[in-house]
């Protein structure tokens, strides 16, 4: 997910037990690699292991340079996007707007393929449109082109993130591949990550959207599939411990500048369902200096209040 997939998020997720943990999207244009941007994206000194690259584009012979490229700065898998739904990234023929055009994606798919030296993975959409679903299309070619695993998210381009998932088309693609096929889509509860297994029969699950502002859910839905039994709440403690080390995090990835703004997303999250958190999120957000986020937040979370002082 871009602008919220960074190094801190992802080294966060993966220690509260994300087996997986994929970059934000990275652009296959050489021309914005020496962006501020694109310098931290492929920042990932300190990671664990194994570092998953997503890459978008539209272009066969530049995604392939982007894969040699991201390759030789540290990805141990390449991730292809075909499934980001945002006007800004379909307007440029890339993410899900690639499914109208099998025979691009076809050759996109080969020649990430061919410059790769390590595996390559795909997330993709069940079709652009509804009355365009073609997933399996899609599904096959990618089978066929060496990809090593396949990642679906139930929905449409054209639904973006309404209405429900579909699970069954899910299904019928898991049921005519013999790659693995990884779930994607409303999976916010261990009780719901069951359920789409069993009614997938998928190899994995991918959380996203649930996973903001309570990354925990990792080991809560590990947990609860291995033993069927759910793992306690984390503590008001843990939470405090988990939240300002992730506000260190952005603090030393950015610097402070930066870490800061960036930050005040990821306090909206932690906050949205805790009965003060729209006055504190109201409230944070106005804080420019690093050192006062912090604190203020350390106090918030310890029952201080939102106040801010004059």
């Amino acid at each position: 997910m871009a602008g919220v997939t960074d190094k801190p998020f992802r080294r966060l997720c993966k220690g509260l037990g994300a087996g997986l943990a994929v970059s934000e999207m990275t652009t296959s244009d050489p021309r914005l690699w020496d962006s501020q941007k694109s310098r931290w994206r492929r920042d990932h000194l300190g990671e664990p292991e194994p570092v998953s690259v997503q890459i978008a584009g539209y272009d066969p012979a530049m995604m392939a340079e982007a894969t040699r490229f991201n390759v030789d700065h540290g990805a141990e898998i390449i991730d292809i996007n075909m499934g980001c739904p945002a006007k800004t990234v379909c307007k440029v023929d890339a993410g899900s707007a690639l499914m109208r055009d099998e025979a691009l994606v076809a050759r996109i798919l080969e020649a990430v393929v061919a410059a790769a030296s390590v595996p390559v993975t795909l997330k993709i959409r069940t079709g652009w449109a509804r009355h365009a679903r073609n997933a399996m299309t899609i599904a096959r070619i990618a089978e066929a082109a060496g990809i090593a695993a396949l990642a679906i998210h139930g929905r449409t381009r054209e639904d973006q993130y309404l209405g429900e998932a579909e699970y069954d088309t899910i299904a019928e693609v898991k049921a005519a591949l013999s790659i693995p096929v990884l779930a994607n889509g409303d999976i916010d509860s261990p009780e719901k990550a069951r359920a789409v297994l069993e009614r997938t029969g998928c190899d994995g699950l991918l959380i996203g959207r649930a996973a903001q502002g309570r990354p925990w859910i990792f080991r809560e839905i590990t947990h609860f599939l291995a033993t069927g039994e759910h793992l306690p709440p984390p503590t008001e403690a843990e939470v405090a411990q988990i939240l300002l080390g992730h506000l260190e995090a952005l603090y030393a990835h950015y610097g402070e500048h930066h870490g800061v703004r960036i930050a005040r997303k990821h306090l909206g999250w932690y906050a949205k369902d805790r009965p003060d958190g729209e006055d504190f999120r109201r409230a944070v957000v106005r804080i420019e200096d690093a050192r006062a986020q912090y604190e203020y937040t350390r106090g918030w979370l310890e029952g201080g209040g939102v106040a801010l002082a004059a």
